[in-house]
Parts: structure tokens; C-alpha cells; sequence
């Protein structure tokens, strides 16, 4: 069994060498761990300092290209090497590379497909106090959208099984924590939680420069995957509380016509129009969107297939 320890990385070599020095080289249940840099067009010597320091893999992107695709470059770069079990980990430091060993026991017995390190928020001396209601807000509502019962969604700290590495898609180039775990959880993979300890703040959050910044992406993230995966369910919603607003705006022309005082209310017949015709749009936008999502659906199966017949022979499974 192999183990792969994957690292994004642009900008790095100030805290990339603590990092490496607290991962581990040896993990119960596996026979191999490598480490893998993802090196996103780093004007520094960042993949100097990873090979510095016994790094076995460095892939480098030529300009950066944000840390979802890196992350992306990653898992690919992992199954191409045979990794049997993948764990992201950031280059700041930020979690407890002696964790890793609790992350990926639910994936060797076969208990889950993904394991996401969950952080001690309220803990965390260097979270603010906005920004530890914010990340339990978040992480609530991608429990909502994804179905599943993360306890900290934004966390990057995390395993992933080969299988799962094969069917993950990200679509955005912000983040990737976000949008896997809600594509993991609307595709029935299924997703364990485990508390991680984390270690001293080394560096500002470059991913959340702004409180604002970073709420308005999550936001349209977490919308947008969730359109992505459940556009029938999106939009039914959307376009049944507007026809039943046209509706009641109907009614009301309605009643007011039955005792004689039509004529004064004839905007209320032109708001209902607008709103019937509105809410059956959006409920065929949403049916539009399903036909859409059955396409994506069997379009990830082609996927997975060809991803088991390019890396079947190459790296037979052990």
C-alpha cells in the first residue's frame, strides 16, 4: 500500500522546510510514503527547498493557476505514482503532520471514501472571533447543500481513498475544500470527520484576505455546485414561490373584481402574468438543469472507467 502526501504550494520556502519536518515517513497500514509538491508558479525557490529536503515528487505549474487546480494537479500527479490513499496538507504548517495517521485509518478499513481533519475552532487562539462563527456557519451550510455531517468544511487537511481521488471534479479555481465535499456528497461517497490538532500561526491566511472577500466567494461557491448537482431541486423551489406569489396576486384581482371594484386593481392581474409565466420558466430551467445533471452523471462514469484503464496498468494495485 502506498501513501501519497500531497502539498500546494506558491510562494513557500519561509515555512515549507517546518512543514517537512512534521510529516511523517512512516504510517501504519502502508508499505510506502512519498511526499509531492505541487509547486503553482512560485516566483521563489520553493521547489529547491522541497527537493532540499527529501521531497520525492515536484510538479510545477509554469504561472499560477489558483490553489483549486494545484490541489487538482496534485491528485492527478498521486494516481499517475500508484497512490493507494492520498492526504492534502498545507505548506504553512498549519496542521499536525502526526495526524496524519489518524486520517486515513477509516479509508484502510474500508469505512469511508474521503476523511476530513477537523480543527478545534473554538480553540484556535489565532482565529478571530468573526472568523470562528463564520467557519462554523460555513460549514453548516455545506452540511446543508452536500448532505453530509462535515464538522469543518473548509478544513484542507484530509484523506482521500484512490477510488474517490478518481471521481473528484473541481470546477472552480478558488478553493477546493468547499466543492469536493459537496460533489463528494451529492455522488454517495461517503465522508468521516476525525479532530486534528493544529500548530502555531505561521503566516497570514493567503486564501482569506478579506472577511467580506472570503464570505462572498464561499457563498457563490456553495451556490453554484449546489445548482451544479441539484439545479431540479434549485429551481423548482425558486419558481414555486413565485408562482404561488402570482397566485395569490390573481386571487386578490379576483376577489376584488367579484365586488366590483376590478378596475382599480388591474396592475395586480399584469404582477400575477409576470409571475405565473416567471415561476414556469424557472421550473423549466430546473428540468433543463436535471437533463444537464444526468449528462454530467454519466459523463463521470465515462471518466471513471478511462481513469481505471490509464492507471490499472501502469501501477497494478497492490
Amino acid at each position: 500500500m502506498k501513501l501519497i502526501i500531497q502539498i500546494p504550494c506558491l510562494n513557500e520556502s519561509e515555512t515549507l522546510a517546518i512543514a517537512l519536518a512534521d510529516l511523517p515517513r512512516v504510517v501504519d497500514g502502508f508499505d510506502i510514503v512519498e511526499w509531492l509538491i505541487i509547486d503553482d508558479g512560485s516566483t521563489d525557490n520553493t521547489a529547491e527547498v522541497a527537493r532540499a529536503h527529501g521531497v520525492h515528487h515536484v510538479v510545477r505549474h509554469p504561472v499560477n493557476r489558483g490553489l483549486a487546480e494545484a490541489f487538482m494537479t496534485g491528485i492527478d500527479a498521486c494516481l499517475r505514482l500508484g497512490a493507494d490513499v492520498i492526504v492534502n496538507t498545507d505548506a504553512d504548517n498549519q496542521y499536525s503532520g502526526a495526524d496524519i495517521g489518524n486520517l486515513t485509518p477509516p479509508i484502510l478499513s474500508g469505512e469511508a471514501d474521503i476523511v476530513i481533519g477537523a480543527r478545534p475552532i473554538d480553540q484556535t487562539e489565532h482565529f478571530s472571533w468573526i472568523k470562528k462563527k463564520l467557519q462554523r456557519l460555513g460549514s453548516w451550510a455545506v452540511r446543508m447543500a452536500s448532505g453530509t455531517d462535515v464538522a469543518d468544511a473548509p478544513s484542507g487537511f484530509r484523506a482521500i481513498s484512490r477510488e474517490a481521488a478518481m471521481r473528484l471534479n473541481v470546477f472552480n479555481a478558488y478553493t477546493y475544500t468547499l466543492e469536493t465535499i459537496i460533489q463528494a456528497g451529492r455522488s454517495n461517497m461517503r465522508i468521516a470527520s476525525v479532530p486534528v490538532r493544529t500548530n502555531a500561526d505561521l503566516r497570514p491566511s493567503r486564501l482569506v484576505k478579506s472577511i467580506s472577500s472570503y464570505v462572498k466567494r464561499s457563498l457563490g461557491t456553495i451556490l453554484r455546485v449546489f445548482i451544479i448537482y441539484r439545479p431540479l431541486a434549485f429551481f423548482a423551489w425558486i419558481g414555486g414561490a413565485v408562482f404561488a406569489l402570482g397566485l395569490v396576486a390573481g386571487f386578490r384581482f379576483l376577489y376584488f373584481y367579484a365586488i366590483g371594484s376590478g378596475e382599480g386593481h388591474v396592475q395586480s392581474v399584469i404582477f400575477s402574468a409576470l409571475c405565473i409565466i416567471s415561476g414556469l420558466l424557472l421550473g423549466m430551467m430546473g428540468m433543463v438543469g436535471d437533463l444537464i445533471a444526468t449528462n454530467r452523471k454519466l459523463l463521470e462514469r465515462i471518466d471513471l472507467r478511462l481513469q481505471h484503464l490509464e492507471h490499472r496498468d501502469d501501477h497494478p494495485r497492490r
